[in-house]
């Protein structure tokens, strides 16, 4: 019978730290524009509101969704496999489809529906996150034969371009807290 390698824990615990400080800095870019769209929604003013919408629309298209069609590659794929991650691997990408449909209404929304639109996206992503951090990711780290290390190896989209690069095994290097 064939064992699983051993892990690196070291490897394994700065991967998980450089996802989630990835996941903080998005939620938080995320917000601050669902924030600037509302606001100009609220004060009726259409140049801002075309500007904030732009740019939330935009972010959206090169940030959020490619996160979430990267994810679905080497961080769903193992952790789906196994019977104990099927369901919640499941559940996230239903999620994933749900993020892109809202996306997909923002895009063509105006005013007060732009803001219903992109908070509906945020709560979304939030939740997600909770998931994928504390739930997903715990249990690839945890599992025989998954590493979490491995599958966000070179993945910018999963780790932000600063966290990605050379080091030995593969790993990522450790994220730098994040700002409040």
């Amino acid at each position: 019978m064939d064992t699983p390698v051993p892990k690196n824990a070291e490897e394994e615990a700065r991967a998980l730290a450089a996802v989630e400080a990835h996941h903080a800095g998005m939620l938080k870019r995320l917000r601050a524009l669902i924030a600037a769209l509302t606001q100009a929604v609220k004060a009726h003013n259409t140049v801002a509101e075309h500007d904030a919408h732009e740019v939330l629309v935009e972010w959206c298209e090169t940030e959020l969704v490619p996160h979430a069609l990267a994810e679905e590659g080497p961080l769903y794929s193992g952790a789906g496999a196994a019977p104990e991650g099927r369901l919640l691997v499941a559940g996230m990408l239903a999620e994933h489809k749900v993020i892109v449909s809202l996306v997909e209404r923002l895009r063509t929304a105006q005013g007060v529906d732009a803001a219903v639109a992109a908070a509906g996206i945020g709560e979304v992503f939030a939740l997600h996150l909770d998931k994928e951090n504390g739930l997903l990711m715990p249990f690839i780290v945890e599992s025989p034969g998954l590493s979490l290390a491995g599958s966000v190896a070179g993945l910018h989209e999963l780790v932000g371009e600063a966290h990605v690069h050379a080091a030995p095994h593969g790993s990522v290097a450790p994220a730098p807290p994040v700002s409040t």
